[in-house]
């Protein structure tokens, strides 16, 4: 498959900054290093130039580059301020990429935003940016769009595939990807490379190649662990702090008791505190579990009670951000499949805009409750619908709720019937291209 070092367009995301384009709030882009936060921002300017804004009325700062690397909140807004135009008419667009690196940030972009006349764009990686104290600062004047690394459909255009529809000799329609030097992959195939490789955008520069992949994965997982949690000082332990991302890792869509993690992990001999035998604290996992969750390495989902209508305290699913660094810390295996489809799905949902639980329905459970406005989903996922038991385990949750949203099986191998007494079964490549 080919790669190109040309800058892709990420429309899903720059859609919506062009929708919030000169208006009040702050446009703030956060999510996990790497998935393309930079170069959304360098889209939106180069979409504003195209449009006519002249170059003049652009400042772009990245707090990575070393130019700007020892800034401080003053020097910052000096910087900033030396460069405004002198017409108060002409609106100025201002670029801060990475700006948490820089000590109260808050206060400079706060003047900006009363000062000038002018549309402010920051990106940041770490959940810290949107902090309580920030939040007071913009008393809600700002708009938040959380960038994930590239769902299936990216990956696809990422890798310069262009996806066609043949019919085969018995009349069945079939999908298959031809490359620009117009050799074809398999719909299958391609779909193994993404659970394989995953989206971060930079693996389209190296290529699918496992061992330049694993470089370009452990720049980012240690540039994540380093930077967005342990210079924050949040947590101190490292050992503990990577035991915790394996566990959590080798878990996804697992129910989960952060109380229990500690044990297990004591339990399964990956952690021993020398002196007192004991395993942490629950509070002390709760917080590098919480560090992990404000870094966007893994997300949460909570239970949801269906018919109670409500939130479950205990019990929660967590998912990583990218499967790709999961085969990272873990190795390359086949075993979890049936987790990795939901890690990926759940990450679609998400991407779709849709708030997503674990569903709880008397003593089952279904996968997914997506819910957006007035739009809900209820969705399982599961390798093939082809075995009968397999078949009445996934439908049975689902029959036991009592209202009319959409009850969808996602999976590899939906099996002849497409609908259960109105339960659609749908093959998951199908559904996360159809978007």
């Amino acid at each position: 498959m080919i790669s190109t070092n040309k800058l892709k367009k990420r429309n899903v995301y720059l859609n919506k900054l062009i929708q919030f384009q000169d208006t009040e709030p702050v446009k703030v882009v956060t999510g996990i290093r790497r998935c393309g936060k930079s170069s959304l921002l360098k889209l939106m300017a180069e979409h504003l130039r195209n449009s006519g804004i002249k170059d003049e009325q652009i400042i772009e700062m990245d707090f990575e580059k070393y130019e700007f690397g020892k800034m401080t909140g003053d020097s910052f807004y000096k910087y900033v301020k030396e460069r405004i135009l002198p017409d108060p008419n002409k609106r100025m667009y201002l670029f801060f990429d990475e700006i948490q690196r820089v000590p109260q940030w808050e206060d400079a972009v706060n003047s900006f935003r009363v000062e000038l006349n002018c549309d402010i764009y920051i990106t940041g990686s770490n959940a810290y940016l949107l902090s309580s104290e920030y939040a007071t600062y913009l008393a809600g004047r700002y708009v938040e769009i959380k960038m994930l690394p590239l769902s299936f459909s990216e990956f696809i255009y990422f890798h310069d595939l262009r996806l066609e529809e043949i019919t085969g000799v018995l009349g069945q329609k079939k999908k298959q990807f031809r490359d620009k030097n117009g050799v074809l992959y398999d719909l299958n195939e391609v779909f193994e490379a993404y659970l394989r490789f995953g989206g971060m955008p930079g693996i389209s520069e190296v290529g699918l190649d496992q061992e330049k992949a694993l470089v370009l994965l452990d720049g980012i997982y240690s540039t994540v662990v380093m930077r967005d949690i342990l210079e924050k000082k949040v947590v101190s332990d490292p050992i503990l702090l990577r035991k915790i991302i394996m566990f959590l890792a080798d878990n996804i869509g697992s129910n989960i008791s952060v109380s229990s993690i500690g044990n297990v992990l004591v339990n399964e001999g990956l952690l021993e505190d020398r002196r007192k035998k004991s395993a942490p604290s629950a509070h002390t996992v709760q917080t590098y579990v919480n560090a992990l969750l404000e870094s966007y390495i893994f997300y949460e989902a909570k239970r949801f009670d269906i018919k109670g209508k409500d939130f479950l305290r205990t019990l929660s699913k967590y998912y990583i951000v990218d499967i790709g660094l999961r085969n990272y810390l873990l190795g390359f295996r086949d075993r979890d499949s049936g987790h990795i489809l939901e890690n990926v799905v759940y990450f679609e949902l998400i991407r779709r805009g849709y708030d997503v639980a674990i569903g709880k329905v008397d003593k089952s459970e279904v996968d997914f409750v997506a819910t957006k406005a007035d739009d809900k989903k209820y969705i399982q996922v599961t390798e093939s619908m082809l075995e009968k038991t397999v078949c009445e385990r996934e439908l049975a949750p689902l029959q036991r709720i009592n209202d009319n949203y959409e009850k969808i099986i996602l999976s590899l191998n939906p099996g002849i019937e497409s609908s259960y007494e109105g339960i659609k079964s749908l093959n998951v490549i199908d559904w996360l291209l159809n978007f």
